[in-house]
């Protein structure tokens, strides 16, 4: 969803109602995830995807259908073996809601566009099924709301649940009573988290780091290149959007939050700098923290840290040298074999060719 909103909004604010499919639930072995979203618009201009291609063109009839009459729909799609079904091929299972999004109808769709545009976290809560109203909405951010769900107490619950999702960027369906009651099962929400994007810290203004700051911009990352020398530290050296620091690292780091969503790649294989930086980068938050620098490098990079009383725990956390063995050579190829462990890590992915494994390619959330 978050990658086609600008383009909802620009509709939003034309004045022109669009349909708009959700996926809210999956089971098995899916290409998307819950989140994932499609829209058709103006002229059947399609956005997004909720399958890869597997379900799209019933999709595109559904959005057209509830811009039409005004009824949200829930539909799940499976495996089918007639070649003539609509269904997924990969043998999983997706639940869409799709329901229109009409201007004056639905106030609170800009202001959420606009959340996060501005990196501000808001949960949009959506009714899926049950005695309440089928796509009625419900914005919450961690200071106000808009919408409702059809009920004070139902808003309520939705609203204190939501606000605690947002807090750990969760997204998936949560089940109340009518007004709210948290033993009964009656009302399926959807609580779609819109938490900021995780940071990328990327030490070393090198022309390596300028690849891993596209990749991770790619990635949906927001960006930090750091070096302490200003020749390097450069604005018009990396892409747009990518912000540029001129502080030594360790400082640097030690003055920003980080998180548990947080990847760090130190690039500047000089001791002055990454010695200390990494002292400090294995003692707090980050979901990746990875080092480039030959075996030797990594070697005495090692015994510095352990002089400097890192533990084997802490150190465990260190990947280096950087990057999965792709061969890679210049910076970009080397930029996609950071990326590649980067994603390996975050799902547990063992980095192997998926040809030589067996199983669910996509797997468990």
């Amino acid at each position: 969803m978050r990658e086609i909103l600008p383009v909802l909004n620009g509709w939003y604010a034309a004045g022109v109602p669009f349909g708009l499919a959700t996926v809210v639930a999956v089971s098995r072995s899916t290409p998307r995830d819950p989140g994932a979203a499609m829209a058709v618009g103006p002229d059947n201009e399609v956005v997004g995807s909720v399958s890869g291609g597997c379900v799209e063109g019933a999709v595109f009839e559904l959005a057209r259908e509830v811009v039409a009459d005004g009824a949200a729909r829930l539909e799940t799609f499976g495996y089918s073996d007639d070649a003539f079904a609509v269904g997924l091929t990969c043998g999983g299972e997706i639940t869409l809601l799709v329901r229109a999004v009409t201007p004056g109808r639905d106030p609170s769709f800009g202001a959420v566009a606009e959340s996060v545009a501005a990196g501000e976290p808001v949960t949009v809560a959506t009714v899926t099924d049950g005695p309440a109203p089928r796509g009625a909405t419900l914005a919450v951010w961690p200071d106000r709301t808009s919408g409702t769900l059809g009920t004070e107490g139902l808003d309520a619950a939705v609203t204190a649940d939501a606000r605690g999702e947002l807090a750990l960027g969760v997204t998936g369906v949560r089940h109340y009573g009518p007004r709210g009651q948290r033993r009964e099962d009656a009302v399926p929400v959807f609580l779609h988290s819109f938490a900021p994007p995780p940071r990328m810290l990327v030490f070393g203004a090198i022309d390596y780091a300028a690849a891993v700051a596209r990749v991770g911009d790619f990635l949906g990352y927001r960006v930090t290149v750091c070096d302490a020398r200003p020749a390097f530290a450069t604005p018009k050296r990396f892409p747009p959007g990518v912000e540029v620091v001129v502080e030594w690292p360790h400082r640097y780091l030690r003055d920003t939050d980080t998180d548990d969503r947080t990847a760090i790649c130190v690039l500047t294989h000089d001791p002055k700098f990454d010695v200390p930086l990494l002292e400090a980068a294995l003692r707090r938050p980050a979901a990746y923290i990875g080092a480039m620098g030959s075996r030797r490098t990594h070697d005495e990079r090692r015994a510095r840290l352990v002089e400097a009383g890192l533990t084997d725990g802490e150190l465990a956390r260190l990947r280096s040298p950087v990057g999965l063995d792709l061969g890679a050579r210049t910076p970009e190829e080397v930029a996609v074999s950071v990326a590649a462990e980067i994603v390996a890590l975050r799902w547990g992915g063992s980095g192997a060719p998926l040809t030589g494994t067996a199983g669910a390619i996509h797997r468990a959330r």
